[in-house]
């Protein structure tokens, strides 16, 4: 994917803008020691949600966070093009990620889709789509060849 302007429906927001920049910088320099840069992005009050967890609070999803990048090798999203309405973004991804106990460190891509809900210059809403068994389960030994399977078998 490429960095592309952004889509805008309605009324322009250069804040709303100025924060989406901002939040594809953090999640493309995101790593277990540098969480404390969520606040640069999210507010205090932050709902998010993803298919594995939901949280709320920028307290826990910093918490949430150091979970997940705590095995983390590299993390890099490719993102898309963005459609805004008003304070409303959705911005589709492809996340390259190398994590120590998946596929052994090796490169898997993940595609996705954020939605978010900018006010006052912060993320105040973030949920993630994405397909945990393209994420987890594919790439685990035994669960990995049934789910290969059925998706072969369904396309």
């Amino acid at each position: 994917m490429s960095t592309a302007p952004v889509i805008e429906v309605g009324t322009r927001n250069s804040a709303v803008k100025a924060t989406l920049e901002r939040f594809q910088e953090l999640f493309n320099s995101l790593d277990a020691g540098n969480l404390s840069t969520l606040s640069s992005v999210y507010s205090e009050t932050v709902k998010f949600q993803d298919p594995l967890s939901s949280v709320s609070g920028l307290d826990h999803l910093t918490h949430y966070f150091a979970g997940a990048y705590a095995n983390v090798l590299s993390c890099q999203f490719d993102f898309g093009d963005p459609v805004v309405a008003g304070g409303k973004v959705a911005i589709p991804w492809v996340m390259r990620l190398r994590h120590k106990r998946i596929r052994r460190g090796r490169e898997i891509r993940v595609d996705g889709m954020s939605n978010l809900i900018i006010c006052n210059g912060k993320v105040t809403h973030h949920r993630d789509y994405f397909d945990a068994g393209q994420l987890l389960y594919e790439h685990l030994p035994l669960v990995g060849r049934v789910i290969r399977s059925i998706r072969k078998h369904a396309a």
